[in-house]
Protein backbone atom coordinates (compact mmCIF):
# COMPACT_ATOMS: atom_id res chain seq x y z
CA UNK A 1 0.00 0.00 0.00
CA UNK A 2 1.57 3.82 -0.59
CA UNK A 3 0.43 6.66 0.19
CA UNK A 4 0.19 9.87 -1.87
CA UNK A 5 2.83 11.53 -3.80
CA UNK A 6 1.94 14.99 -2.96
CA UNK A 7 2.32 16.75 0.70
CA UNK A 8 0.45 19.47 -1.03
CA UNK A 9 -2.56 17.67 -2.39
CA UNK A 10 -4.96 18.77 -0.74
CA UNK A 11 -25.46 4.83 -7.03
CA UNK A 12 -25.85 5.91 -10.07
CA UNK A 13 -28.12 8.98 -10.12
CA UNK A 14 -28.49 12.01 -12.27
CA UNK A 15 -28.31 15.85 -10.55
CA UNK A 16 -31.71 17.07 -9.29
CA UNK A 17 -31.09 20.48 -11.54
CA UNK A 18 -30.85 20.18 -15.21
CA UNK A 19 -27.75 19.38 -17.48
CA UNK A 20 -27.41 22.98 -17.90
CA UNK A 21 -23.28 23.43 -19.51
CA UNK A 22 -20.91 25.82 -17.67
CA UNK A 23 -21.41 28.55 -20.19
CA UNK A 24 -24.54 29.19 -18.88
CA UNK A 25 -26.13 30.08 -15.30
CA UNK A 26 -24.41 28.40 -13.00
CA UNK A 27 -26.84 25.53 -10.94
CA UNK A 28 -26.44 24.43 -7.83
CA UNK A 29 -23.69 21.28 -7.59
CA UNK A 30 -21.95 19.42 -5.20
CA UNK A 31 -19.01 21.14 -5.90
CA UNK A 32 -20.61 23.98 -4.81
CA UNK A 33 -18.74 24.37 -1.19
CA UNK A 34 -18.91 27.72 1.00
CA UNK A 35 -21.80 29.13 -0.78
CA UNK A 36 -25.32 29.37 0.63
CA UNK A 37 -28.44 28.69 -0.79
CA UNK A 38 -32.23 28.74 0.14
CA UNK A 39 -33.34 25.22 1.59
CA UNK A 40 -29.50 23.66 0.81
CA UNK A 41 -27.36 22.57 3.75
CA UNK A 42 -23.45 23.26 3.35
CA UNK A 43 -21.84 20.50 1.91
CA UNK A 44 -18.39 19.19 3.29
CA UNK A 45 -16.24 17.26 1.21
CA UNK A 46 -16.25 14.05 1.45
CA UNK A 47 -14.23 12.33 -1.52
CA UNK A 48 -11.52 10.11 0.57
CA UNK A 49 -13.98 8.31 2.47
CA UNK A 50 -16.55 7.55 -0.74
CA UNK A 51 -13.23 6.88 -2.51
CA UNK A 52 -11.74 4.22 0.01
CA UNK A 53 -15.27 2.78 -0.04
CA UNK A 54 -15.38 2.47 -4.37
CA UNK A 55 -11.55 1.20 -4.57
CA UNK A 56 -12.75 -1.59 -1.78
CA UNK A 57 -15.94 -2.71 -3.18
CA UNK A 58 -14.43 -3.19 -7.00
CA UNK A 59 -11.46 -4.91 -5.78
CA UNK A 60 -12.97 -7.16 -3.09
CA UNK A 61 -16.08 -8.04 -4.99
CA UNK A 62 -13.54 -9.32 -7.59
CA UNK A 63 -11.29 -11.30 -5.40
CA UNK A 64 -13.92 -13.08 -3.82
CA UNK A 65 -15.52 -13.72 -6.95
CA UNK A 66 -12.17 -14.96 -8.31
CA UNK A 67 -11.62 -17.71 -5.42
CA UNK A 68 -15.21 -18.72 -6.38
CA UNK A 69 -16.87 -20.57 -9.26
CA UNK A 70 -17.41 -17.98 -11.96
CA UNK A 71 -21.08 -19.04 -12.14
CA UNK A 72 -21.57 -18.10 -8.46
CA UNK A 73 -20.10 -14.51 -9.69
CA UNK A 74 -23.03 -14.11 -12.67
CA UNK A 75 -26.15 -13.77 -10.45
CA UNK A 76 -24.31 -11.46 -8.34
CA UNK A 77 -23.45 -9.54 -11.73
CA UNK A 78 -27.45 -9.12 -12.88
CA UNK A 79 -27.93 -8.29 -9.38
CA UNK A 80 -25.95 -5.09 -9.92
CA UNK A 81 -27.38 -1.64 -11.22
CA UNK A 82 -26.84 0.07 -14.18
CA UNK A 83 -26.41 3.25 -15.79
CA UNK A 84 -25.75 4.76 -19.38
CA UNK A 85 -22.37 6.27 -17.53
CA UNK A 86 -21.49 7.21 -21.52
CA UNK A 87 -24.66 8.57 -23.17
CA UNK A 88 -23.61 11.41 -25.94
CA UNK A 89 -20.24 11.56 -25.39
CA UNK A 90 -18.05 12.73 -28.27
CA UNK A 91 -16.48 9.89 -31.00
CA UNK A 92 -12.82 11.44 -30.65
CA UNK A 93 -12.70 10.09 -27.29
CA UNK A 94 -9.15 9.20 -26.09
CA UNK A 95 -8.11 5.80 -28.07
CA UNK A 96 -7.89 2.68 -26.38
CA UNK A 97 -3.51 2.13 -26.42
CA UNK A 98 -3.07 -0.80 -25.28
CA UNK A 99 -4.88 -4.25 -25.66
CA UNK A 100 -5.79 -5.84 -21.64
CA UNK A 101 -5.03 -2.71 -19.61
CA UNK A 102 -8.30 -0.81 -18.67
CA UNK A 103 -9.15 1.87 -16.56
CA UNK A 104 -12.06 2.59 -13.81
CA UNK A 105 -13.90 5.92 -12.88
CA UNK A 106 -14.30 5.37 -9.54
CA UNK A 107 -17.20 7.47 -8.29
CA UNK A 108 -19.03 7.98 -5.00
CA UNK A 109 -22.13 9.27 -3.86
CA UNK A 110 -23.15 11.10 -0.78
CA UNK A 111 -27.20 10.02 -0.99
CA UNK A 112 -26.79 8.11 2.59
CA UNK A 113 -24.42 9.96 4.62
CA UNK A 114 -25.29 9.49 7.97
CA UNK A 115 -24.75 13.37 8.51
CA UNK A 116 -27.63 14.01 5.50
CA UNK A 117 -30.73 15.78 6.63
CA UNK A 118 -34.01 12.79 5.88
CA UNK A 119 -35.59 15.19 3.47
CA UNK A 120 -32.22 15.54 1.80
CA UNK A 121 -31.48 11.22 1.31
CA UNK A 122 -31.87 11.32 -2.25
CA UNK A 123 -29.48 14.36 -2.74
CA UNK A 124 -27.18 13.95 -5.60
CA UNK A 125 -23.41 14.32 -3.36
CA UNK A 126 -20.80 13.17 -5.60
CA UNK A 127 -17.93 13.76 -3.84
CA UNK A 128 -15.22 11.26 -5.45
CA UNK A 129 -13.27 10.84 -8.52
CA UNK A 130 -10.81 8.76 -8.67
CA UNK A 131 -9.06 6.92 -12.00
CA UNK A 132 -8.34 2.94 -10.93
CA UNK A 133 -5.29 1.76 -13.83
CA UNK A 134 -5.17 -2.28 -14.46
CA UNK A 135 -2.03 -2.94 -16.52
CA UNK A 136 -2.05 -5.60 -19.20
CA UNK A 137 -0.61 -8.08 -16.84
CA UNK A 138 -3.44 -7.72 -14.26
CA UNK A 139 -1.10 -8.22 -11.47
CA UNK A 140 -1.71 -4.77 -9.96
CA UNK A 141 -3.67 -1.35 -9.84
CA UNK A 142 -2.63 2.05 -9.57
CA UNK A 143 -5.34 4.57 -8.24
CA UNK A 144 -5.41 8.05 -8.85
CA UNK A 145 -7.44 10.45 -6.58
CA UNK A 146 -8.63 13.43 -8.30
CA UNK A 147 -9.50 16.40 -5.90
CA UNK A 148 -13.11 17.27 -6.01
CA UNK A 149 -12.03 20.88 -6.14
CA UNK A 150 -9.15 20.75 -9.07
CA UNK A 151 -9.59 23.66 -11.27
CA UNK A 152 -10.84 22.16 -14.63
CA UNK A 153 -12.65 23.05 -17.95
CA UNK A 154 -15.93 21.37 -17.81
CA UNK A 155 -16.85 20.86 -21.77
CA UNK A 156 -20.39 22.29 -22.89
CA UNK A 157 -22.16 19.66 -23.36
CA UNK A 158 -21.43 15.75 -23.08
CA UNK A 159 -20.02 15.83 -27.03
CA UNK A 160 -18.74 19.12 -27.05
CA UNK A 161 -14.67 19.76 -27.86
CA UNK A 162 -12.53 19.75 -24.40
CA UNK A 163 -11.83 23.18 -25.27
CA UNK A 164 -15.62 24.24 -25.33
CA UNK A 165 -16.15 24.96 -22.16
CA UNK A 166 -15.93 26.91 -18.87
CA UNK A 167 -13.60 26.44 -15.90
CA UNK A 168 -15.23 25.30 -12.29
CA UNK A 169 -14.62 22.91 -9.92
CA UNK A 170 -14.36 19.58 -11.74
CA UNK A 171 -17.18 18.42 -9.31
CA UNK A 172 -19.32 20.82 -10.77
CA UNK A 173 -19.12 18.40 -13.98
CA UNK A 174 -21.93 16.02 -12.10
CA UNK A 175 -24.04 19.36 -11.88
CA UNK A 176 -23.95 20.10 -15.47
CA UNK A 177 -24.31 16.97 -17.08
CA UNK A 178 -24.32 14.03 -14.55
CA UNK A 179 -21.96 10.58 -14.46
CA UNK A 180 -21.55 11.17 -18.50
CA UNK A 181 -20.06 14.97 -18.79
CA UNK A 182 -18.05 13.63 -15.47
CA UNK A 183 -16.29 11.17 -17.64
CA UNK A 184 -15.94 13.41 -20.69
CA UNK A 185 -14.58 16.01 -18.10
CA UNK A 186 -11.80 13.32 -16.96
CA UNK A 187 -10.57 12.37 -20.16
CA UNK A 188 -10.15 16.21 -21.02
CA UNK A 189 -8.39 16.13 -18.24
CA UNK A 190 -6.38 13.33 -18.23
CA UNK A 191 -6.52 12.41 -22.48
CA UNK A 192 -6.97 8.40 -20.68
CA UNK A 193 -9.53 6.43 -21.92
CA UNK A 194 -12.02 5.31 -19.63
CA UNK A 195 -13.48 1.90 -20.12
CA UNK A 196 -15.57 1.62 -17.31
CA UNK A 197 -17.55 3.34 -14.45
CA UNK A 198 -18.57 2.39 -11.08
CA UNK A 199 -20.28 4.74 -8.43
CA UNK A 200 -20.82 3.40 -4.83
CA UNK A 201 -23.45 4.57 -2.01
CA UNK A 202 -22.06 5.59 0.90
CA UNK A 203 -24.07 3.93 3.10
CA UNK A 204 -22.34 0.81 1.49
CA UNK A 205 -19.10 1.45 3.81
CA UNK A 206 -21.17 0.28 6.83
CA UNK A 207 -22.93 -2.78 5.92
CA UNK A 208 -19.60 -4.40 3.82
CA UNK A 209 -18.17 -3.80 6.70
CA UNK A 210 -20.07 -5.54 8.92
CA UNK A 211 -21.17 -8.37 6.75
CA UNK A 212 -17.13 -9.14 7.34
CA UNK A 213 -17.76 -8.93 11.13
CA UNK A 214 -15.33 -5.96 11.43
CA UNK A 215 -11.97 -5.31 11.38
CA UNK A 216 -8.80 -4.80 13.15
CA UNK A 217 -6.99 -1.11 12.66
CA UNK A 218 -4.22 0.30 14.39
CA UNK A 219 -5.07 3.89 16.20
CA UNK A 220 -1.83 5.60 16.51
CA UNK A 221 -3.34 7.91 19.46
CA UNK A 222 -5.96 7.91 21.50
CA UNK A 223 -8.48 10.43 20.20
CA UNK A 224 -12.36 11.55 20.78
CA UNK A 225 -14.28 11.58 17.71
CA UNK A 226 -15.48 15.15 16.34
CA UNK A 227 -19.21 13.30 15.10
CA UNK A 228 -21.94 11.85 17.89
CA UNK A 229 -21.84 10.19 19.86
CA UNK A 230 -18.35 11.03 19.87
CA UNK A 231 -16.82 7.70 20.60
CA UNK A 232 -13.16 7.67 22.19
CA UNK A 233 -10.48 5.70 19.52
CA UNK A 234 -7.86 4.39 22.41
CA UNK A 235 -4.57 4.11 20.98
CA UNK A 236 -3.50 0.53 19.98
CA UNK A 237 -4.94 -2.03 17.64
CA UNK A 238 -8.81 -1.58 17.27
CA UNK A 239 -11.44 -4.05 16.51
CA UNK A 240 -14.39 -1.81 15.08
CA UNK A 241 -17.58 -2.48 13.53
CA UNK A 242 -19.10 -0.71 10.26
CA UNK A 243 -20.25 2.29 12.48
CA UNK A 244 -16.92 2.71 14.85
CA UNK A 245 -14.76 2.22 11.52
CA UNK A 246 -16.58 4.59 9.29
CA UNK A 247 -16.10 7.52 12.14
CA UNK A 248 -12.64 6.72 12.79
CA UNK A 249 -11.66 6.67 8.95
CA UNK A 250 -13.79 10.49 9.11
CA UNK A 251 -11.05 11.95 11.62
CA UNK A 252 -9.01 14.31 10.60
CA UNK A 253 -8.48 17.69 13.34
CA UNK A 254 -7.08 15.68 15.83
CA UNK A 255 -3.65 15.03 14.13
CA UNK A 256 -0.91 16.93 13.26
CA UNK A 257 -1.33 15.80 9.24
CA UNK A 258 -5.16 16.64 8.95
CA UNK A 259 -6.12 14.92 5.74
CA UNK A 260 -2.94 12.95 5.04
CA UNK A 261 -3.46 11.53 8.60
CA UNK A 262 -7.20 10.41 7.52
CA UNK A 263 -5.91 9.31 3.98
CA UNK A 264 -3.53 7.04 5.47
CA UNK A 265 -6.33 5.65 8.14
CA UNK A 266 -8.50 4.81 5.18
CA UNK A 267 -5.76 3.11 3.03
CA UNK A 268 -4.84 1.25 6.35
CA UNK A 269 -8.79 0.16 5.94
CA UNK A 270 -8.87 -0.95 2.74
CA UNK A 271 -6.02 -3.32 3.29
CA UNK A 272 -7.53 -4.67 6.14
CA UNK A 273 -11.17 -5.01 4.62
CA UNK A 274 -8.95 -6.93 1.39
CA UNK A 275 -7.54 -9.04 3.93
CA UNK A 276 -10.57 -9.94 6.09
CA UNK A 277 -12.66 -10.95 3.17
CA UNK A 278 -10.31 -12.95 1.64
CA UNK A 279 -9.50 -14.88 4.72
CA UNK A 280 -11.08 -18.75 5.63
CA UNK A 281 -13.05 -17.01 7.96
CA UNK A 282 -15.11 -15.41 5.54
CA UNK A 283 -14.45 -17.98 2.25
CA UNK A 284 -15.71 -21.30 4.23
CA UNK A 285 -18.76 -19.85 5.42
CA UNK A 286 -21.48 -19.64 3.25
CA UNK A 287 -23.63 -17.14 4.76
CA UNK A 288 -21.54 -14.37 5.63
CA UNK A 289 -19.97 -14.77 2.24
CA UNK A 290 -23.33 -14.02 0.77
CA UNK A 291 -24.10 -11.23 3.41
CA UNK A 292 -21.04 -9.71 1.83
CA UNK A 293 -21.38 -10.12 -1.57
CA UNK A 294 -25.02 -8.74 -1.21
CA UNK A 295 -23.96 -5.90 0.59
CA UNK A 296 -21.61 -4.96 -1.96
CA UNK A 297 -23.71 -5.77 -4.43
CA UNK A 298 -26.66 -3.48 -3.24
CA UNK A 299 -23.55 -0.68 -2.70
CA UNK A 300 -22.68 -0.06 -5.97
CA UNK A 301 -23.68 0.82 -9.83
CA UNK A 302 -21.58 -0.01 -12.95
CA UNK A 303 -21.72 1.07 -16.24
CA UNK A 304 -23.86 -1.15 -18.71
CA UNK A 305 -21.11 -3.01 -19.95
CA UNK A 306 -19.46 -3.69 -16.45
CA UNK A 307 -19.09 -7.59 -16.21
CA UNK A 308 -18.38 -8.78 -12.24
CA UNK A 309 -17.09 -12.46 -14.31
CA UNK A 310 -14.65 -10.35 -16.47
CA UNK A 311 -13.30 -8.33 -13.45
CA UNK A 312 -12.62 -12.17 -11.39
CA UNK A 313 -10.53 -13.42 -14.12
CA UNK A 314 -8.39 -10.09 -14.34
CA UNK A 315 -8.59 -9.78 -10.78
CA UNK A 316 -7.58 -13.33 -9.98
CA UNK A 317 -4.11 -12.12 -9.30
CA UNK A 318 -4.46 -8.91 -7.53
CA UNK A 319 -4.11 -8.98 -3.73
CA UNK A 320 -3.59 -5.70 -1.32
CA UNK A 321 -0.39 -5.22 -1.55
CA UNK A 322 -0.30 -4.61 -4.80
CA UNK A 323 -2.26 -1.55 -4.56
CA UNK A 324 -1.01 1.71 -5.00
CA UNK A 325 -2.68 5.04 -4.19
CA UNK A 326 -1.59 7.97 -5.97
CA UNK A 327 -3.02 11.79 -5.87
CA UNK A 328 -2.98 13.93 -9.23
CA UNK A 329 -0.04 16.15 -8.86
CA UNK A 330 -0.87 19.81 -7.92
CA UNK A 331 0.03 23.16 -6.18
CA UNK A 332 -2.02 23.12 -3.42
CA UNK A 333 -5.20 25.63 -2.72
CA UNK A 334 -5.83 29.24 -4.31
CA UNK A 335 -8.81 31.51 -4.42
CA UNK A 336 -9.63 31.88 -8.23
CA UNK A 337 -12.93 33.96 -9.12
CA UNK A 338 -13.45 33.42 -5.53
CA UNK A 339 -13.56 30.07 -4.36
CA UNK A 340 -10.80 28.07 -3.06
CA UNK A 341 -9.55 25.77 -5.65
CA UNK A 342 -7.22 23.45 -6.13
CA UNK A 343 -4.63 24.22 -8.73
CA UNK A 344 -2.97 21.27 -10.99
CA UNK A 345 0.83 20.94 -11.46
CA UNK A 346 0.24 20.34 -14.95
CA UNK A 347 3.92 19.21 -15.86
CA UNK A 348 3.93 16.63 -13.24
CA UNK A 349 0.41 15.22 -13.88
CA UNK A 350 0.88 15.38 -17.91
CA UNK A 351 3.87 12.71 -16.93
CA UNK A 352 1.66 10.94 -14.44
CA UNK A 353 -1.20 10.41 -17.25
CA UNK A 354 0.94 9.65 -20.09
CA UNK A 355 1.99 6.83 -18.07
CA UNK A 356 -1.22 5.65 -18.04
CA UNK A 357 -2.55 5.72 -21.12
CA UNK A 358 0.50 3.63 -22.23
CA UNK A 359 0.58 1.22 -19.56
CA UNK A 360 3.82 2.63 -18.44
CA UNK A 361 2.89 2.51 -14.41
CA UNK A 362 5.49 0.65 -13.30
CA UNK A 363 8.43 2.71 -15.06
CA UNK A 364 6.90 6.57 -13.70
CA UNK A 365 6.53 4.85 -10.14
CA UNK A 366 10.25 3.84 -10.56
CA UNK A 367 10.97 7.62 -11.59
CA UNK A 368 8.42 9.01 -8.84
CA UNK A 369 9.20 6.93 -5.71
CA UNK A 370 5.85 6.41 -3.71
CA UNK A 371 6.55 6.09 0.15
CA UNK A 372 4.91 3.17 1.31
CA UNK A 373 2.96 2.75 4.47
Amino acid sequence: MSATISPSGNSSGRPSVPPHGPGRPRPVGPGDRGHTYPGRPRIRPRWGRIALVAGAAVLVLALIGGIFAVNYVSGIDNDLKRTNAFSGLSADRPAKTVEGAFNILLVGSDSRDPDTKDDEANAWRADTLMIMHVPADHKSAQIVSIPRDLWVVVPRSNDAACSDGSRAKINASFAFGGLPRAVHTVECLTDVHIDHVMAIDFGGFKEVTDALGGVDLKVEQTVTSIHRPYRVFKKGMMHMDGAQALDWVRQRKQFSRGDFARMQHQQDFLKALMDKASSSGTLTNPGKLDSFLDAVAKAVTVDQDFSLKDMVLQFRSLRGDNLTFLTSPNKGSETIAGQSVVVSDREKALALFQAMSADKMAEWMAANPVEKS
